[in-house]
C-alpha cells in the first residue's frame, strides 16, 4: 500500500521543474570547477562540497515531497519560533566571516541560519495570511503581519546582513500585496520603509555600506575601493562577448579580479566563460523554473498553499534578480547568493527544500 502511494506521488511530481533546477545546479558546479582549472595544485574542495550539498539537497527535496505539507499548518508558530531562536543563537555562538556573524561552524562545515529562517518565516506568514485573508483590509491585521516579520529582520540586521534582511522584507511585502490590502495602507508602509532607510543611512549603516550605495550611483568615484568589485564584474560580463572565452579561460575570474567569485559573482563567471549565449541559456532555465512555479500557483484552491508557493517564488526570484542585477551594475553588490548556482550549502539545500515543499503541494493538488 505504501509503495503504491509513493509511486503515485512520483508520477505526479513536476519533473519539468525538477529537471530545470538540476540543469541550473550543473551550471553552477561547472562554473565552480572552472575556477580551479588553471591552478598549479587545483583545490577542488569547494566543488566537492557543493556536489555533496547537491546530493543532500536532493534527498531533502524528495523527503519534503513525500511529506504532507499540510502538517506544517498546525505547527507553523513553533517552526517560526524555532527560526527566531537560531537567529538569536548565531549572534552569540556564530562564526564571524567577512565582518558578519552569520554562520554556525562545525567540523569545518558552515551553516547560515538565515537561509532556513526564510522558510520558517514563509510558513508562518502563509498561515497568518491564510487565516486572515478576508480581513486583511484592516490596518491592524497588516500591523500584526509586520510585527511577525520584524524580529527576524532585526536579528539579521544585528549580524549584520542587510542583504538577507532586505529579502525578508520583500517576502513580507510581496505576500501582503497578494491580500485584500487597501492601497493606502501599502503606501503608508512604503513611506515608513523609506523613512527607516533614511534613518539607517545616518545612524545604522557602516561606512563601507554607504560607499557601496554611493559607488553604485557613481562607480567612477572610487574605482579602486568600493567600486572595484562591481567594475570588475561588469568587465567580466562584457569580455565574454557572445560565445565566451571558454571554461577556465576567463582572465577576470581566473586571475582573482573577482573576489569570492564562486558566491557573489557566479553569474559574471558564467557570462565571461560561456558568453552571452551561455548567459541566455542560464536565464532561460531560471525563467522556466519561475514559470513552472507560477503554473503551480494558479492551480491552487486553498489560500495556505497559494501563499506558501507565492512566498517561495518571491524569495527565490528576488534573490536571483538582486544577484544578477548586482553583477551587471544595475544594483549594488549585496552578497545575496544566486539560487541553485552560487557556492554554499545553506543556500543550495534550503532552496531545494523550498522546491520540495512546492512539489509536495503539486502532487497533492493534482
Amino acid at each position: 500500500m505504501l509503495g503504491r502511494f509513493q509511486l503515485n506521488l512520483i508520477k505526479k511530481i513536476d519533473w519539468k521543474l525538477l529537471i530545470a533546477i538540476v540543469v541550473l545546479i550543473l551550471f553552477g558546479l561547472a562554473a565552480i570547477y572552472s575556477l580551479t582549472m588553471n591552478q598549479e595544485n587545483p583545490d577542488l574542495s569547494n566543488f566537492n562540497k557543493q556536489a555533496i550539498f547537491f546530493v543532500i539537497g536532493l534527498f531533502f527535496l524528495f523527503l519534503f515531497t513525500i511529506f504532507d505539507y499540510r502538517v506544517f499548518i498546525n505547527y507553523s508558530f513553533f517552526i517560526y519560533v524555532g527560526g527566531g531562536v537560531i537567529l538569536l543563537l548565531v549572534l552569540f555562538f556564530g562564526q564571524t566571516i567577512r565582518g558578519s556573524t552569520s554562520w554556525f561552524s562545525l567540523f569545518g562545515w558552515t551553516f547560515q541560519p538565515v537561509e532556513l529562517a526564510k522558510i520558517t518565516l514563509i510558513l508562518y506568514l502563509s498561515k497568518y495570511f491564510s487565516d486572515n485573508y478576508s480581513q486583511m483590509y484592516q490596518f491592524k491585521k497588516i500591523i500584526v503581519s509586520a510585527l511577525i516579520t520584524l524580529p527576524y529582520v532585526l536579528l539579521v540586521i544585528l549580524q549584520p546582513d542587510f542583504g538577507s534582511a532586505i529579502i525578508l522584507v520583500i517576502i513580507w511585502l510581496g505576500l501582503l500585496l497578494l491580500n485584500r490590502t487597501k492601497r493606502i495602507h501599502v503606501v503608508i508602509f512604503i513611506c515608513l520603509l523609506i523613512i527607516i532607510m533614511i534613518f539607517s543611512w545616518f545612524f545604522v549603516f557602516e561606512d563601507y555600506q554607504k560607499k557601496r550605495i554611493s559607488t553604485f550611483i557613481n562607480p567612477s568615484s572610487d574605482p579602486l575601493g568600493a567600486g572595484y568589485n562591481p567594475t570588475q564584474s561588469i568587465i567580466a560580463v562584457g569580455s565574454g562577448m557572445f560565445f565566451g572565452r571558454g571554461l577556465g579561460l576567463g582572465p577576470q575570474s581566473q586571475l582573482n579580479f573577482l573576489p569570492v567569485a564562486e558566491k557573489d559573482f557566479i553569474f559574471a563567471v558564467i557570462a565571461e566563460e560561456l558568453g552571452l549565449f551561455g548567459a541566455i541559456i542560464l536565464l532561460f532555465f531560471l525563467f522556466y523554473v519561475f514559470k513552472r512555479m507560477i503554473k503551480a500557483l494558479r492551480e491552487q484552491k486553498n489560500t495556505f498553499s497559494l501563499f506558501l508557493i507565492s512566498g517561495i517564488t518571491i524569495s527565490l526570484f528576488s534573490q536571483a534578480f538582486i544577484n544578477i542585477a548586482g553583477n551587471i551594475g544595475l544594483l549594488p553588490i549585496t552578497g545575496i547568493p544566486l539560487p541553485f548556482l552560487s557556492y554554499g550549502g545553506s543556500s543550495l539545500v534550503t532552496s531545494l527544500i523550498m522546491i520540495g515543499l512546492i512539489q509536495s503541494i503539486i502532487v497533492r493538488s493534482r
